[in-house]
């Protein structure tokens, strides 16, 4: 973090009585998900309150989805939720495994932005649910002198409930501050080169380490409402744009990849088809008794792959006759990764300020 008190001056011209100011500089807010603060009863509950109090996540009347949520849902929810989360918690730092990883790419993004911009660019984090919140993250990058930032949700595929959502909380931040700063919000990077040959080359260090091919790469996305797809949501498009591109980067056929999706949550109908049903069919039906399954929407582990994927999932794999599953890491901190994600951001920077 910076010091917010080194450096300040007066501005040019201005009398000796005006407040000191920091330098100007470029702030950069990386924004995840979120993560409780704890596995315990309350961490959960309040944690999971906010997620699933969010319009844009659950988008129900709020007449009928409030008493359900409060009465019936965080009374119990908070309890399993725990549980898993307990099963995947860095215990070390006390902390979750996406909290670890936010901060390990924050890390090494800063790293490269110190390499080509100096100290013209701060970098930090936030998440849009629990803590660090994006209206602290917000508020400390204007105090430390950031008149412009760039906000990047990390999200390769745009959808309602995650990029549009944490944008949402960027921009109500914003709206607390006397003197804004000036803001641009990152583009969904789902096709980007660079994020694709991070994705391939994930993939292929992870078949050359095994000893039997797997018959197909399970391409698992985070599911949302089908309906959501008709209300002109561009997300599914963009899960299978991806897939396509990795295809080709890796020179496989059509029948080498499966998009699927998964975290199905609530009674309607969701993207289809669902990873643990598609694993379940893959095995009986097709015969394909060793599969890889990958999580290219996540930007970093997290409960819904090193919990979902590599127990729920890979338990519906094998109850259905499958013999061999193998996961394959989120790109995480992969330098790959933050090649592609440095990329991005130097992209999105143009025009605002120069390299050192």
């Amino acid at each position: 973090m910076l010091d917010t008190t080194k450096g300040l001056t007066c501005p040019v011209h201005a009398p000796s009585d005006h407040p000191k100011l920091p330098a100007e500089k470029v702030g950069v807010l990386l924004a995840n998900l979120g993560t409780p603060d704890g596995t315990d009863y309350w961490s959960m509950r309040r944690y999971l309150n906010e997620f699933l109090s969010d319009k844009r996540v659950i988008d129900y009347s709020a007449f009928i989805w409030q008493p359900l949520l409060q009465l019936i849902i965080l009374s119990k929810r908070p309890f399993s939720s725990g549980a898993a989360y307990k099963s995947i918690w860095n215990e070390e730092a006390n902390e979750s495994p996406l909290m670890t990883i936010t901060k390990e790419q924050t890390a090494k993004i800063t790293a490269r932005m110190a390499e080509t911009y100096g100290d013209q660019v701060m970098v930090d984090f936030c998440m849009r649910y629990g803590n660090p919140s994006t209206p602290s993250k917000v508020r400390a990058m204007v105090e430390a002198g950031c008149s412009k930032i760039l906000f990047f949700p990390l999200y390769p595929h745009y959808a309602g409930a995650t990029s549009a959502t944490a944008n949402d909380q960027f921009f109500r931040s914003l709206m607390k501050e006397k003197w804004q700063p000036t803001a641009r919000v990152v583009d969904p990077y789902y096709a980007h080169p660079l994020y694709i040959e991070a994705l391939a080359q994930s993939v292929e260090r992870a078949y050359a380490a095994m000893e039997t091919k797997p018959d197909v790469l399970v391409a698992s996305y985070h599911g949302v409402p089908k309906r959501y797809l008709m209300e002109g949501d561009p997300y599914h498009c963009q899960c299978q744009k991806t897939s396509r591109l990795l295809k080709e980067r890796l020179g496989w056929s059509d029948t080498d990849i499966v998009t699927t999706f998964q975290s199905r949550f609530g009674p309607e109908e969701w993207l289809k088809p669902y990873t643990v049903e598609e694993v379940a069919r893959l095995a009986e039906e097709d015969g394909k008794k060793n599969i890889a399954v990958i999580a290219p929407a996540f930007s970093a582990d997290c409960i819904e792959t090193l919990e979902e994927i590599n127990e729920e999932i890979k338990e519906s794999f094998e109850e259905a006759g499958g013999e061999h599953f193998t996961y394959i890491p989120c790109l995480n901190a992969d330098d790959a990764h933050i090649d592609a994600l440095s990329a991005v951001i130097g992209e999105n920077l143009g025009g605002w300020l120069p390299h050192s």
